[in-house]
Order: structure tokens, then C-alpha cells, then sequence
């Protein structure tokens, strides 16, 4: 499948989405995000989250996040992120959501950089600053994996 392929593919996928036809964004997005799509996986992650044409299941929600987190997506990992800080899906774990939200913030648009960055502080005020350091190298030191 092209790229162009793909971005159009995404595009009708997201035209469902927006119009609340769920079940055939699930649809689209599914087919997408096992060919490695990160955008697709994160928000095939909220779908599972909200139970948005999907069943509500926070594993799987997680699972998807975290594919499109490791490849660089910053929406997959902003909501990695909170769903580390709340232990949804996943154990709970601050210095690990501290790590999704440092690089959610550092990647995010202008227009949602406010919102990353006050929940990244958010996080780190229930953190040791071990903790915090912890989480600073480990974004410093992350690099995004292609499935490809």
C-alpha cells in the first residue's frame, strides 16, 4: 500500500470518525494500524479507550498507544501517558507516564502543547526527583521504532 494510499485511507477513516460513524472508522483505522500506521494506532487506542465502535477495553487501548507511542506518534503518547499515570490498561506507573508526556510535549502542535505540558508537570509533582530524572533520561535516550 502507497503512502498516498495510506494518507487517504486515514483521511475517510477520520471523515467517519468525525461524522460518528465508529464502527466503519474501527473498520478503516484497523486495517491501517496493523500495517504499522502510528496516527491510525493512536486513535484506534482512543477508540478502545471510549468504546467508540470497538468494545471498551483499556488493554487494548494501551497496546495500540503504545505501538504508536514507540513509533513517535505524539497523540499516542500523550494518552500513553495518562493512561500510565492512571494505570489503565497498564500498571501504574509515574516515571513511565512522566516519559510519554516529556515527549508528547516536545512534539506536540502549538495549539495542544499547553495541555501536554501541564499534565507532564502534573505528573512530576507526585514524583521523587530520582524519578524524575529516571523519566527525563529515558525520554532523552528514546528513539522512535518503524514497524515497518
Amino acid at each position: 500500500v502507497t503512502s498516498s494510499a495510506q494518507a487517504k485511507s486515514f483521511s475517510e477513516a477520520t471523515a467517519a470518525y468525525a461524522r460518528g460513524d465508529y464502527t466503519i472508522a474501527a473498520r478503516r483505522l484497523v486495517r491501517l494500524a496493523v500495517r504499522g500506521n502510528a496516527r491510525a494506532q493512536g486513535l484506534l487506542g482512543f477508540m478502545y479507550e471510549y468504546g467508540r465502535g470497538v468494545p471498551q477495553d483499556y488493554v487494548l487501548a494501551a497496546e495500540w498507544y503504545i505501538r504508536g507511542a514507540e513509533q513517535g506518534d505524539p497523540a499516542a503518547q500523550y494518552l500513553l501517558g495518562l493512561m500510565y499515570d492512571k494505570g489503565r490498561g497498564v500498571p501504574q506507573d509515574a516515571v513511565l507516564a512522566h516519559k510519554w508526556l516529556i515527549l508528547a510535549a516536545a512534539q506536540t502542535g502549538h495549539r495542544d502543547r499547553d495541555a501536554s505540558i501541564r499534565l507532564r508537570d502534573a505528573v512530576a509533582t507526585k514524583m521523587s526527583e530520582a524519578q524524575i530524572a529516571l523519566a527525563q533520561r529515558l525520554a532523552s535516550d528514546w528513539r522512535p521504532l518503524r514497524e515497518r
